[in-house]
């Protein structure tokens, strides 16, 4: 098989996730990706949007690491994890996927409002890159001698 390069944009999404299943995953224990149901939904969400992790022959493709986010809330938020006014630190899942460069505007826009809207928290963090190349499977080339 012959490797190209592909234009494409990474979205990554930082999702936190509880101290049980960040030390099941530190375990290895990767079943919690479908048993934890926040990990769960980020998942399903994934594997609704064709256009995320479109490699070829490879479909929902995706990269993850797990860390820590800190914030403080200001007095007006409204955190899902802490309190206001308070430094609060939380277990993260750093997910990482692709989409073609060339997608419209709106198809973008409407990829990051549906992560946005399964996102637990009030103001989630997720990036959307600038175009990238990227490996992918390139077109299989005619053998010598053979006509293509």
């Amino acid at each position: 098989m012959d490797i190209g390069m592909k234009s494409v944009r990474k979205l990554r999404v930082h999702w936190p996730i509880g101290a049980g299943s960040l030390r099941r995953l530190v375990e290895g224990d990767l079943e919690v990706l479908k048993a934890d149901p926040g990990l769960s939904s980020l998942f399903d969400t994934l594997e609704s949007c064709p256009d995320l992790g479109d490699f070829g022959n490879y479909r929902h493709v995706f990269e993850s690491s797990l860390g820590f986010e800190g914030f403080t809330a200001s007095a007006g938020a409204n955190p899902t994890f802490g309190r206001a006014d308070e430094r609060t630190f939380s277990p993260t899942f750093v997910l990482t996927t692709y989409l073609d460069a060339d997608l419209s505007g709106e198809a973008v826009s409407r990829l990051v409002e549906r992560m946005i809207e399964v996102h637990p928290w009030e103001v989630p963090v997720i990036e959307l890159s600038e175009p990238v190349r990227v490996s992918t499977a390139a077109s299989v080339r005619p053998a010598l001698g053979q006509a293509s």
